[in-house]
């Protein structure tokens, strides 16, 4: 459970430092002239939306893994951590192709200023909640080897730290703190993930769930 525990917050924390992520809510904050407490708000409300597709998926992927799990020795110590091994290598993959990131798109063009409030909030949350992380989701199948526990575990671990971590880059970027932002991982963010479910596979097939 230690391990399930790191790992998650791991994975957790990369996904909400991921700029696209938080970078256009400051973006659209700004443009809207928005407050800081209703930015904020709306940061909560469309990092929630997203959480909540993505630990629906999570679930129904760790009940495979815990199906699986009781009925073949063998997917606990070498089926899971060989899935997290087979994504981060595909991640790695990507990044060498240097194609952009899959799923988490904003649209922020010139319609932004022109939607009202609500159906630019809407928009929002429905981009987020349709675009849920698929390197949580292995993580899911692996975590489902010890059952409920393990489910429980990453979807709390990664609703608090990925609507946590995103409000709080939020505000910092609010602040003008986030020019900071990390050019690196901006470009190489699919690099970073791969090398961690590689390391966290490698880690579950060494050391026993």
């Amino acid at each position: 459970m230690t391990q399930i525990l790191l790992g998650s917050l791991l994975l957790s924390a990369i996904h909400a430092l991921i700029p696209n992520h938080w970078v256009p809510l400051v973006a659209i904050g700004r443009a809207e002239r928005w407050g800081r407490s209703e930015t904020l708000a709306v940061t909560a409300i469309a990092g929630l939306a997203h959480v909540t597709s993505t630990i629906l998926i999570g679930i129904v992927a760790g009940l495979l893994g815990h199906e699986l799990s009781t009925r073949y020795a063998s997917v606990a110590s070498v089926v899971a951590p060989s899935i997290l091994i087979g994504l981060g290598v595909v991640y790695l993959a990507l990044d060498v192709a240097g194609r952009r990131r899959h799923q988490h798109h904003f649209e922020t063009r010139a319609r932004t200023r022109k939607a009202s409030r609500v159906s630019l909030i809407a928009s929002l949350c429905l981009g987020m909640f349709f675009s849920p992380c698929l390197e949580i989701e292995a993580y899911y199948f692996t975590a489902g080897t010890l059952g409920w526990q393990g489910i429980a575990t990453v979807s709390l671990v990664y609703l608090v730290v990925t609507v946590a971590g995103m409000m709080v880059l939020v505000d910092l970027g609010l602040k003008g703190a986030a020019r900071i932002q990390s050019h690196f991982l901006e470009h190489h963010e699919k690099a970073v993930t791969g090398f961690l479910l590689i390391a966290l596979g490698a880690l579950a097939h060494f050391v026993e769930l």
